[in-house]
């Protein structure tokens, strides 16, 4: 299916330069855009592209507007978030292509009777609901799903294949959990009794939010003795490990392979790049921005953007190192006074 940029417009805002009536198909790269398609330009080192593009249509922002926008020769789209009104009609092409399915209750499902589950609902083959779960409306639960007992699942959620969502966990509307995640595992506790780890054990749930998506293979510890909460609008990318009675706050998003240990708190809209590892019982605050491969060790009480990490050491050392790490502005505003008291001596001998 196509449609046209008015339409589009009509839709998402945006200031439309050129002929509303052309119809596109969807979305292409600057460089590799045709008659047919769309594209967008968010990245300063691709505006060279613009004048050898040849999409029907660019979405841009008013600053790249004026500096670029007169070499392209197609209808352009003034916006001031070109990334975010790609992202809203991408989805919009998306959903042109995707066939709506068909609820009900797969033959080879197993659903305990007490199991609620809305008549628009879509269960897929093999997947198993336990004792006292509820389904909301309009969920797609695919292929291979484990519901345990007590789970609660909002309304419109879908659940890729092979999802595992034990028992007591709760998620609001809307929310996505790709391939593979498991949400309310077991947190790892263990307490040590001379040499010997004795198990703790996690009585929590993991309370889930709205409007929240969880990537593929990503776990969610539940909690030990109250629950881990993942808030409203938050996004966790593939690989993730967030660790039992975390508190993850709303429109936070992570990026893959980070890990989060136990009882870490975060604030609202932070995020944290690829790999980096957070400590426990930490606090970070609001608007926090961890970049990739970072370690954690303290609490963040202010909001920025935070990086660093150091080699392994023996843990002596490296404190001494991290104390000399965190004065070596200061020595090198002392060494700049002893040199121009040299130089001061310097000149007066001579």
């Amino acid at each position: 299916m196509s449609i046209n940029l008015q339409e589009l417009v009509d839709r998402f805002g945006g200031q439309l330069i050129g002929d509303g009536s052309i119809e596109v198909t969807g979305f292409a790269p600057l460089d590799n855009a045709d008659s047919e398609h769309i594209t967008f330009l968010t990245n300063p080192r691709l505006r060279h592209e613009v004048g050898r593009c040849k999409a029907a249509a660019l979405i841009i922002s008013p600053r790249d507007n004026q500096l670029v926008g007169d070499l392209f020769k197609g209808s352009r789209i003034v916006t001031k978030n070109p990334y975010a009104y790609f992202a809203h009609a991408a989805q919009l092409f998306e959903s042109f292509k995707t066939v709506p399915p068909i609820a009900g209750i797969h033959s080879s499902a197993v659903v305990d009777p007490s199991a609620k589950v809305a008549r628009s609902a879509t269960i897929g083959p093999f997947v198993t609901i336990e004792a006292g779960a509820e389904i909301g409306e309009n969920c797609l639960i695919e292929a291979g799903c484990f519901i345990g007992k007590n789970a609660r699942i909002g309304a419109g959620c879908h659940f890729f294949p092979r999802v595992v969502f034990l028992q007591g966990c709760e998620i609001g509307e809307r929310g996505v959990l790709r391939p593979g995640a498991v949400i309310g595992c077991e947190g790892f506790g263990f307490a040590n009794e001379d040499g010997v780890w004795v198990k703790i054990p996690q009585t929590g749930r993991v309370i889930i939010g709205s409007d929240v998506q969880i990537g593929a293979n990503t776990t969610v510890d539940r909690g030990a003795l109250s629950d881990t909460v993942i808030e409203n609008g938050v996004k966790l990318d593939n690989q993730i490990q967030i660790g039992h009675n975390c508190h993850i706050g709303e429109n936070s998003a992570m990026a893959g392979c980070v890990g989060v240990a136990g009882s870490a708190i975060f604030g609202k809209r932070c995020t944290v790049g690829g790999a980096a590892m957070i400590g426990g019982h930490l606090t970070i605050a609001d608007g926090v921005h961890i970049t990739a491969a970072s370690v954690v060790q303290s609490s963040v009480t202010e909001p920025g953007v935070y990086s660093g990490f150091y080699p392994l050491a023996k843990h002596a050392e490296w404190e001494k190192t991290a104390v000399l790490t965190r004065k070596l502005g200061s020595m090198r505003d002392r060494i700049r006074e002893l040199e121009k008291t040299i130089q001061s001596i310097t000149k007066t001998k001579k």
